[in-house]
């Protein structure tokens, strides 16, 4: 028998064109995922999924069941919705998702304000780099998002909330820390650089460029706490939020650095689907992040 739980690991599976990657979306195992699969195609009768050493891609089949599949969750979605309407704060579910800096290190404490507010409904959080965020959100997947950059997609609409500040950083006992530093000074140095499609890893860019420093090593690393860690091993410099390294800060493993100019501050946006009618867990929410000035510890 068919089950939406199966369906959605095809989709997964699908839209990340390959096992290993829907697992890791999924928080889920590799086999765990071939074994839906398999099964799901089993109550079919046909092969819904290619599977090569390059990845997975679906057969023709597969993607009739993927395009209905897709159907299936807007039309949830939209039931969960109108049942939200007669349940107010009572219940429900509220699907979020931030990216790499403002997933781990800002969606946690304004749901623990919402948390309090709101007992009963069900939170969930999804981390992404920025193109994964505005995905979900066109998908549906997630009702609100947390970005930096300005949406791309004209369907999604964005909300600044508040001030980010960056800060150049590097291992503790690092030479060019405890001094007033100007662009030469980092000459020679090696930057750890943020995934490509991540906002970070933009605004990085365009501090080095600022910096006359286009020409410079870089290394790429995904995800903040892989940067951090590089930092703190003294593998070169970076540039994060002060939110993400505040610990690493007190604790002394990090250094932050004097640069002039600084790195650039960015604004924090609220991030959603024009058309998206929000239910009240969602309402609730964006009215507790607007009257977020600054971030919230």
């Amino acid at each position: 028998m068919v089950s939406l739980n199966q369906l959605e690991v095809l989709v997964k599976v699908v839209d990340a064109a390959g096992f290993s990657g829907a697992a890791k979306a999924l928080y889920m195992s590799q086999p765990a995922v071939s074994n839906h699969i398999r099964n799901l195609e089993n109550s079919f009768g046909v092969q819904l999924v290619h599977r090569t050493s390059q990845g997975a891609r679906p057969t023709q089949a597969g993607e009739v069941v993927v395009e209905h599949a897709r159907r299936m969750f807007e039309l949830m979605d939209s039931l969960e919705h109108a049942v939200a309407d007669f349940r107010g704060l009572g219940g429900g579910r509220l699907v979020l998702a931030g990216t790499a800096t403002l997933g781990p290190y800002l969606l946690p404490r304004l749901l623990s304000d919402f948390a309090a507010r709101a007992p009963k409904v069900s939170c969930q959080i999804r981390v992404g780099n920025e193109d994964q965020v505005e995905t979900w959100l066109m998908r549906g997947e997630v009702a609100l998002g947390l970005c930096i950059d300005t949406p791309r997609d004209e369907q999604l609409t964005a909300e600044g909330l508040l001030q980010d500040v960056t800060v150049l950083v590097a291992a503790a006992g690092s030479p060019l820390a405890g001094r007033e530093l100007v662009p030469e000074d980092l000459a020679g140095q090696r930057f750890l650089m943020r995934e490509t499609g991540s906002a970070t890893r933009r605004l990085q860019e365009r501090a080095l460029s600022s910096w006359g420093l286009d020409a410079a090593e870089r290394w790429d690393l995904w995800g903040v706490d892989t940067i951090k860690e590089a930092a703190c091993q003294g593998l070169g410099l970076a540039i994060l939020s002060e939110h993400a390294i505040s610990r690493e800060l007190d604790a002394g493993i990090l250094a932050a650095l004097a640069i002039e100019p600084m790195p650039p501050t960015r604004t924090v946006s609220l991030v959603r689907r024009a058309d998206r009618v929000l239910t009240p867990p969602e309402e609730a929410f964006v009215a507790l992040a607007r009257a977020v000035a600054v971030w919230p510890t």
